[in-house]
């Protein structure tokens, strides 16, 4: 054995304080290819030998064999292995009743080795979020979590129970460490066979003693019968790829693998609900289940007046749609699947350390989510500013990590201070929180759309990146999947079953919810690019003689607001007329005019993208210019967001000519229905590369934050 370097004990306890509980920043492994100065290798073998070459391995080698999967081991590529030795599987074998492996049958041994396999390289350094950022072989994600051993070593928690070995000698005298490195890949040895929970998210709810209040609230409310969806199985993933040119990119795009429904619950344990009991006044004389409903009323009421003297809102019927108690439970619930806390919001990037596009000493990273009460959202923040605008200290006395996620927190002035819910990023041996069809997180908090949730924190700016606007693009894990620092062969695309460095992705007519798209139109994701002109990477895409109409996210409340539409202009692109609930917008949108053509701002606008220009301007000239553009329906691109090299050099699309937002829509927007926007296509024939349309972001804007006027008075440019 070569041995490399491996962390000591004591660096790597030290590495586990800082990521965990030292304040330090999370970051997620973003890279294929890990620090292997973190592992030990074993020069000449791969994966399938390192299995077959040691007989202490021999179980769980035959477990291998039997899924067809060691000669895929055998081939060049990047993997983790979490290897149980013999005793772990015969202890697995035991729990279950079973004498052998021979018992086993085939589907058994694909499910265990797919379990404890995944096609990219982790070692324990880069295992420090509350999952890995790749799933397993079976689509599942391992939940991760740092502790100690029996021998007081630091080491990495699989699922709370199995842990990596830190190093062991065998009877054989063959010594193993954790990160031992093969050809192709990392061997990581662990002292139990890891077992992922087959069962619907209703039912790990169901079984954890802590949350009991919260389940039979789900159950009495119904709501449980909404989260049993697990997937689509009239769904064909098998559909032609689609060949297409983007810019100056020839390159192929996929139908999504699966089409699978998911669920995530944000949930109060019950020692939660007592304290908020005691702190609302409402006795639990006549159970916790009336209690809950005595709350949910307090809140909801006054959201909802005008249902207060509706029969469903009554105790006697709380699974009516009106019924406070069950708009509190559906609330609690997002329709889409998030395995870990680091997907609430945008990937961290090890180039810049932050969310993928937020600059975090402007902004932090938010996103944006619909739950089951219907026109509702959540807004997920990930605190990584230690103070807010005043220079306070926003952390609050109980919270002493930098980055961590709360839910409907805003600081932006003394009348708009929420705290928000906390969500608990801890990993429990069991119960388990993650389950088929979807996941869930303790909150120290009620998560309530409240009167002041409605019209104060959310009173503000929606910013969404379109692949967090459906639900199927996050539960069917396409999100910021791919090497982004890495550019394909723009000329010859690789239309391999696995490209190398991601797919792209096109959707077929029914796959997303809320989307139709006629006439022959193609609606491409690309996967990301830290290098391109697109919030967070990726960029969606329309070809063709395209007709695409999609249902809006939710508004909080009733009232003016203004849509927006973020891209890149290029002149590889087409012209669109845009609608709003059916009323065509103005005049088409030329996709091929920056912001420094005669349309727009002309010799006045200068190109900057490190934003030298536009600091040296006056309060008062910024505001005079977005008046302007604000006159001729756009506004500049956020100050915050950009893109980045794969050194991690910024470039802000605030000064770019290329990136800007278009007013879609201005006027009232009634909050308790749907609404729809439809884009069509204006080109004159096959303008450009077949009438391109990018569309990369979405903004709901309401009149507090874009009815500025006055003197010198602008929307903030964040």
């Amino acid at each position: 054995m070569n041995r490399i370097k491996a962390l000591s004990t004591k660096a790597f306890m030290l590495l586990a304080l800082t990521l965990t509980g030292g304040g330090g920043l999370l970051l997620t492994s973003c890279s294929d290819e890990p620090d292997s100065e973190h592992f030990y290798t074993f020069t000449g073998e791969m994966m399938s030998d390192y299995l077959k070459n040691r007989p202490q391995y021999s179980e769980f080698a035959a477990i291998v064999e039997r899924a067809k999967l060691m000669d895929l081991l055998a081939t060049y590529g990047q993997y983790t292995c979490f290897l149980p030795s013999n005793d772990a599987v015969n202890k697995f074998l035991s729990d279950k009743g079973l004498q052998s492996i021979d018992q086993l049958s085939d589907a058994d041994c694909d499910t265990i080795a797919r379990t404890h396999l995944v096609a990219n390289m982790y070692s324990t350094f880069e295992m420090n979020q509350d999952r890995l950022t790749t799933s397993n072989m079976l689509g599942r994600y391992l939940a991760t979590s740092q502790g100690v051993d029996s021998d007081s070593n630091a080491v990495v928690y699989l699922e709370g129970i199995a842990h990596i070995i830190f190093e062991q000698t065998l009877e054989d005298g063959t010594v193993v460490h954790q990160n031992d490195s093969v050809e192709n890949g990392i061997v990581q040895p662990i002292d139990m066979v890891i077992e992922k929970s087959n069962s619907y998210i209703a039912d790990i709810l169901r079984d954890n003693p802590k949350i009991s209040i919260f389940y039979e609230a789900l159950v009495a409310t119904g709501v449980r019968e909404q989260i049993l969806l697990v997937d689509d199985p009239s769904y064909d993933k098998n559909q032609p790829k689609y060949r297409y040119k983007s810019h100056t990119w020839q390159e192929v795009a996929w139908v999504p693998s699966t089409k699978k429904y998911g669920f995530t619950a944000f949930v109060e344990p019950d020692s939660v609900y007592m304290a908020k009991f005691e702190e609302y006044g409402i006795s639990t004389g006549s159970g916790s289940l009336r209690a809950l409903y005595d709350l949910a009323c307090q809140i909801y009421d006054p959201v909802f007046p005008d249902d207060v003297n509706a029969s469903g809102h009554s105790f006697e019927n709380l699974t009516d749609s009106v019924n406070p108690l069950h708009r509190f439970m559906q609330y609690h619930i997002m329709t889409r699947y998030v395995p870990g806390t680091s997907d609430l919001t945008a990937l961290v990037c090890k180039e810049t350390k932050e969310a993928f596009g937020f600059d975090s000493k402007l902004i932090n990273p938010i996103d944006w989510y619909q739950t089951l009460l219907p026109h509702t959202m959540l807004k997920i923040e990930q605190l990584t500013m230690a103070r807010d605008e005043k220079g306070n200290d926003c952390r609050g006395e109980d919270v002493k990590y930098v980055s961590r996620h709360f839910i409907n927190r805003r600081y932006a002035a003394p009348e708009y201070t929420f705290r928000g819910a906390l969500v608990d990023n801890t990993v429990e041996k069991e119960p388990v929180h993650d389950a088929l069809n979807g996941h869930y997180f303790y909150v120290d908090d009620l998560v309530v759309f409240s009167y002041d949730v409605q019209n104060k924190v959310q009173n503000q700016r929606i910013r969404m990146d379109f692949s967090t606007v459906w639900p199927e693009v996050m539960t069917n894990d396409m999100r910021l999947k791919g090497n982004y620092t890495v550019d394909d062969n723009a000329s010859t695309p690789d239309d391999s079953n696995e490209p190398k460095n991601g797919k792209n992705y096109y959707f077929p007519e029914g796959y997303l919810d809320g989307v139709t798209i006629n006439n022959n139109g193609y609606l491409v994701m690309r996967r990301p690019h830290c290098n391109f002109w697109s919030w967070q990477g990726d960029e969606w895409n329309l070809f063709g003689d395209y007709d695409m109409t999609f249902r809006i996210p939710p508004v909080p409340y009733s009232g003016d607001w203004q849509m927006r539409l973020g891209y890149c202009a290029i002149e590889t692109r087409g012209v669109m007329q845009s609608y709003f609930d059916g009323v065509p917008q103005g005049i088409p949108v030329d996709m091929t005019r920056y912001l420094n053509t005669e349309t727009y701002l002309g010799d006045r606008y200068v190109v900057d993208e490190s934003l030298g220009d536009y600091k040296k301007k006056t309060d008062e000239e910024k505001a005079e210019e977005q008046k302007t553009l604000k006159n001729l329906g756009v506004y500049r691109d956020g100050r915050s967001q950009y893109h980045f090299s794969s050194g991690g050099s910024k470039y802000y699309f605030l000064g770019n000519e290329r990136t800007h937002r278009k007013i879609v829509y201005q006027g009232y927007v009634d909050a308790t229905k749907d609404h729809y926007v439809r884009f069509r296509v204006a080109s004159d024939g096959k303008q450009g590369n077949n009438n391109e349309f990018m569309f990369d972001f979405w903004e709901m804007v309401p009149k507090s934050v874009y009815g500025v006027d006055g003197d010198g008075a602008m929307e903030d440019d964040l």
